[in-house]
């Protein structure tokens, strides 16, 4: 009976500590938000009944990750999947500023991610994790399942070709 315990317990914590970020990550791809808390609920269904199996062959991030990128091109991939536009996720996260900087910013920020959402897949998911999850060529090689020289390639195009479309410099 402890046993059971301590896998619920441990349970709470991954979903304490990695919820916010599972959702990020899900509506990165569906840009719908009943759908994203409707994956979710299937990534930590998933995690819940394979906990026993995760091995520690990557961090517990990148396994949640994995399952939450599974999962989200599934869906992709279905019937249910259409375009909707995505405009929260890039939020102005800078200092305080006056309305007009404000409402600059914003629509700046809207441009943008209609720029990154119409990149190809391929592009975009890399694109999204690498600023946006803040994880390196290695943990998204591992997350895709790339060589991390694809991943570093499908960067600088990605970055290319926003570039062209949006003329802005990259900082990151």
């Amino acid at each position: 009976m402890r046993r059971l315990e301590q896998r619920d317990e441990l349970f709470e914590s991954i979903v304490h500590d990695y919820l916010n970020e599972i959702r990020k990550l899900i509506y990165s791809y569906v840009k719908n938000h009943h759908t994203m808390e409707e994956i979710t609920q299937e990534v930590f269904l998933t995690a819940f009944q394979k906990i026993g199996e995760f091995r520690g062959d990557s961090s517990l991030k990148t396994w949640l990750y994995t399952i939450a990128i599974n999962k989200s091109k599934d869906y992709l991939k279905s019937w249910h999947y259409r375009y909707m536009s995505f405009n929260q996720f890039f939020q102005d996260r800078g200092s305080v500023k006056s309305v007009e900087e404000e409402l600059i910013s914003v629509q700046r920020n809207r441009e943008l991610a209609k720029v990154i959402m119409a990149l190809p897949v391929k592009y975009r998911e890399i694109i999204i994790l690498y600023y946006y999850h803040d994880l390196d060529s290695n943990e998204i090689s591992i997350l895709l399942n790339l060589n991390v020289s694809t991943v570093r390639t499908r960067l600088t195009r990605g970055r290319d070709l926003i570039k062209r479309r949006f003329n802005i410099e990259w900082t990151h």
